[in-house]
């Protein structure tokens, strides 16, 4: 179970983060992504909690809700999508060959 938070502060902290989702229940696991080049956290992050319960109560209450200054997102995660081994270029192949 995973929950996706957007509109997050750039200052936030898993700390932080941690303890406004444990008012809804066990939090197993916060993950805030990082900008890979600048180490600078990205604005959202992902928040697994014990039980789908916990989940659906975390989602009603902060959906919408000013944290640190900002209305957060907050609604269920969706899937990783599988882009491939090709990076996510579509393009298809070697110019040269198209014509």
């Amino acid at each position: 179970m995973s929950i996706y938070v957007g509109n997050l502060s750039y200052e936030v902290t898993q700390d932080a983060l941690t303890a406004v989702f444990t008012e809804y229940g066990s939090v197993r696991r916060v993950q805030i992504p990082t900008d890979r080049e600048t180490g600078r956290v990205r604005g959202f992050a992902f928040v697994e909690m014990g039980t789908e319960a916990e989940e659906t109560a975390a989602i009603d209450a902060l959906d919408g809700a000013e944290w640190m200054g900002r209305d957060l997102k907050v609604n269920k995660a969706k899937p990783k999508e599988d882009r491939g081994s090709f990076g996510g270029n579509r393009g298809g192949g070697n110019f040269r060959n198209r014509y």
